[in-house]
């Protein structure tokens, strides 16, 4: 690691294989000690929309994994291992195509927009809402989209990022199909299987809420 801006939260690593410096967040940044100038760690470097390098899944190389560490007497090379890959190490990096890190099922979301988009239709005929609420949620979701692009943004400039819990707030409020897109063209969000779970969450809560409001008149019968 060979910049560390503790003030903004985001560093630069120095590897033998990229000219460039790699940035990182303290986001993606994980085990002790903490971030330092000097500290070797190993990474998986991504590169996406055309911008530098980034480094994920940045971590504090153990002591095995530094670099001149003999291996006891015997004991293969963990990359000599069938099956195994290789110790990241300090300078290098494992090179992976965002398309396949992020790939994720289209089935399912895409089903369930379309059931939340027949029951925005048919809420419409039926009079639960007004039409407004059709241009209306397709505003929300080019909200979210574009919140999305922000904070994909900032984290690339090192700089203040938008709460998660706001992006799942609008995702709640029905804009998850725009957070969707977002992960697929943007490639962020889309990674974290914590903040994944909560985003269906957000998803399903939201269509059973449309469903729910839009069939009352049926219960009630």
């Amino acid at each position: 690691m060979v910049r560390w801006n503790s003030a903004k939260a985001f560093g630069f690593i120095k590897s033998d294989q990229t000219p460039a410096d790699i940035f990182f967040h303290i986001r993606d940044f994980s085990g002790a000690p903490g971030p330092t100038e000097g500290l070797q760690v190993g990474f998986e470097e991504i590169h996406v929309g055309g911008k530098g390098p980034r480094a994920m899944q940045v971590r504090p190389l153990t002591g095995d994994e530094r670099p001149g560490h003999a291996q006891p007497p015997g004991r293969p090379r963990q990359a000599d291992q069938p099956g195994s890959r290789a110790p990241a190490r300090t300078g290098t990096s494992r090179r992976a195509p965002a398309t396949a890190r992020h790939a994720q099922p289209v089935g399912p979301v895409l089903a369930l927009m379309l059931v939340w988009l027949v029951l925005l239709v048919a809420g419409a005929f039926t009079g639960r809402f007004t039409w407004f609420v059709l241009p209306a949620a397709f505003a929300l979701n080019l909200v979210t989209f574009y919140t999305y692009w922000q904070d994909k943004h900032a984290a690339r400039q090192g700089a203040w990022r938008i709460k998660e819990d706001t992006l799942h707030l609008l995702g709640l409020a029905g804009g998850w199909p725009g957070a969707w897109f977002a992960h697929q063209i943007l490639r962020h969000k889309s990674s974290k299987p914590a903040f994944r779970a909560v985003y269906w969450a957000t998803a399903i809560l939201n269509t059973a809420a449309l469903l729910a409001w839009v069939a009352l008149p049926w219960f009630q019968r």
